[in-house]
């Protein structure tokens, strides 16, 4: 799952690095035209900064769902196993005290 995530992490960069790209250069003709040449090359650039959006929502709602889903997952896990999730928060708890002490 971490390397889904990675992956897809890297994806959106790259995907908005080229979006960026296209819509620098397209604004740059369009400074240099005039009349319909330059209303449609800032279409053009709207259009891609608005596909951008889109898929930036898109990815935004599932990590919402798997966060949610994780979330159930664990409180599920803790109904269903009290004292081990109990006894994981002292083991814990215990390790984080030990390493202020020592510092």
């Amino acid at each position: 799952m971490a390397i889904d995530i990675e992956r897809t992490r890297d994806q959106l960069v790259d995907d908005f690095a080229a979006v960026l790209s296209e819509a620098e250069d397209m604004l740059k003709k369009a400074s240099q035209e005039t009349g319909d040449r330059a209303r449609d090359l800032r279409a053009q650039v709207e259009a891609k900064l608005l596909a951008a959006k889109l898929r930036l929502q898109e990815m935004q709602g599932d990590a919402v769902d798997r966060a949610r889903d994780a979330a159930r997952a664990t409180d599920d896990y803790v109904h269903d196993n009290p004292w081990q999730a109990v006894g994981a928060a002292a083991a814990v708890g215990f390790v984080v005290g030990m390493l202020m002490t020592r510092r």
